[in-house]
């Protein structure tokens, strides 16, 4: 059985306006995962909240910590947390 599980994370650096908002649905897409990404109002700041199977998720921040080409990441604050299976899809949010 998969490990389900729930994935915050908040993305600090230069994440906003280099698309990093459409690189992470790209991503969390071909990964299988559910959930949205925003950016974070007043502070630069993105941040995800996902669910799926653990593995993927992992995977998810790693390529978090790459970002697209303009991007670049300072830090991750992640928490996991229990599934909660609230997401139909993956969004941007706005």
């Amino acid at each position: 059985m998969a490990d389900l599980v729930h994935l915050n994370a908040v993305v600090h650096g230069r994440v906003q306006g280099v698309y990093y908002r459409a690189f992470t649905s790209r991503v969390a897409k071909s990964l299988g995962i559910r959930g949205y990404v925003k950016n974070i109002i007043g502070t630069g700041d993105v941040e995800i909240e996902a669910e799926g199977d653990k593995p993927k998720l992992e995977e998810l921040l790693r390529q978090l910590e790459i970002g697209p080409p303009e991007a670049l990441i300072e830090n991750i604050d992640s928490t996991w947390s229990a599934y909660r299976g609230q997401y139909p899809g993956f969004d941007v949010r706005y």
